[in-house]
């Protein structure tokens, strides 16, 4: 795949992921949010055999990777916090706990 064909295909998931992404209702938030850390985990996975057999040669698709492999952990680490806090607003508190 030449370089110009991979940049298509970035610029296509990401208008593909924004315009599906706006059209979910408030209520499907956070399920969205345990299905976007599952597909992140993908494109991590994906990100990294992208580097296994990239070639040495640093150019802007090896800038692309290091984006996407950043977008994803960022996005993985933020739904496990959110989804953290979530799940303590419903934890019973015992007397003396806020």
């Amino acid at each position: 795949m030449s370089s110009f064909e991979l940049l298509v295909v970035f610029i296509l998931a990401g208008f593909v992921g924004y315009s599906i992404v706006w059209r979910i209702t408030p209520a499907l938030h956070s399920p969205l949010m345990a299905v976007t850390n599952a597909v992140s985990s993908i494109v991590i996975v994906g990100a990294l055999m992208a580097f296994a057999h990239a070639s040495v040669d640093v150019g802007w698709p090896y800038f692309c990777l290091l984006g996407a492999l950043f977008c994803c952990m960022v996005n993985i680490v933020g739904g496990f916090w959110m989804t953290h806090r979530m799940l303590a607003m419903f934890r019973k508190t015992q007397k003396g706990e806020r």
